[in-house]
């Protein structure tokens, strides 16, 4: 069955600000979460090309339309921290009870290194929902679980599986899944899902936003990049007893570069996701196009329950 999902007209929803140094320059790849009956949004920025990436706060009462977003960013890089010292990139939100979870790439150094090594790396720190809520960013302390692995596009499950946290995350190429008692330390990882080795998912596959619960499994959308570097999401389910369980994967792209501002800016043919939520029945993905700005597109759910 054909299934793609619809761009919002009045894309993008987010654009950079001149007038703000931190986000001038681009603004895009942002976590999503409902809270409130409102979708909000941490989205990755810039203000100098190949600068430091940091997290900013915006809002949306129906999931479309930006009704707040906030002049100064909400989460910093910690600069006497070498793992994040070139930023925090592709923030993720899942909550879990009382407790919002941010799973984001740590931009940073490799300590000890005759010369500057970079490397990503897989971070992870937490606030009380209280607190979101109210804009008191007290984040946790920061953690970095798989320390100076390649590891990046990770997400936690909404809820806790056999009493285990379940996290999937990115090392290349291939999707993974964890299992974690404290989110210190994850074992018994797998992979789930492997780029298909030709077309639309040649190169490779990363993870996108938190995972929507349905009665018939868990919506995943992921991204796929080709032999050209042209990035396009992709949709996938697994078994709501078995976070290791893949039972169905769409055959085609769900959405491809085709607008200007998805094929022309800092990187080029680009459509990246890190936020995807349920609202009003609707699947509401949020995505970066070609790195610079941020738009919205969406699908009944009802109309994805009926591929599988």
């Amino acid at each position: 069955m054909s299934f793609k999902l619809q761009r919002y007209k009045k894309n993008p929803i987010i654009e950079p600000i001149f007038e703000h140094p931190w986000e001038s320059v681009v603004t895009f790849n942002t976590g999503a979460l409902v809270l409130d009956d409102k979708v909000h949004l941490l989205y990755r920025a810039r203000g100098t090309k190949g600068g430091i990436s940091r997290i900013g706060y915006a809002c949306s009462e129906d999931g479309f339309k930006i009704t707040e977003r906030l002049p100064e960013p909400i989460y910093l890089p910690d600069p006497l921290n070498d793992k994040e010292a070139f930023g925090c990139e592709d923030p993720r939100l899942t909550r879990i009870g009382d407790t919002i979870y941010m799973t984001y790439s740590s931009y940073g150094t490799v300590p000890g290194m005759n010369s500057i090594q970079t490397w990503v790396q897989l971070a992870m720190t937490s606030i009380s929902v209280d607190d979101f809520r109210n804009k008191r960013w007290n984040w946790s302390k920061r953690t970095y679980p798989f320390p100076y692995t390649d590891n990046k596009d990770s997400y936690l499950l909404p809820e806790k599986h056999k009493g285990k946290y379940v996290l999937y995350h990115r090392i290349p190429q291939h999707i993974w899944v964890g299992f974690s008692d404290d989110l210190k330390t994850f074992y018994d990882n797998s992979i789930v899902m492997m780029p298909q080795g030709s077309g639309w998912e040649y190169y490779k596959i990363g993870g996108g936003g938190t995972p929507i619960k349905t009665e018939k499994g868990w919506v995943h959308i992921y991204h796929a990049v080709d032999r050209n570097m042209y990035y396009r999401l992709g949709l996938a389910v697994f078994d709501l007893d078995d976070p290791r369980k893949l039972i169905y994967r769409h055959p085609e792209p769900i959405l491809e570069p085709g607008e200007e501002y998805e094929k022309k800016g800092d990187v080029s043919n680009v459509i990246f996701t890190c936020g995807t939520v349920e609202k009003d029945g609707q699947l509401l993905v949020y995505y970066g196009g070609a790195d610079t700005v941020i738009g919205v597109a969406y699908a009944d759910m009802k109309d994805i329950l009926k591929l599988f």
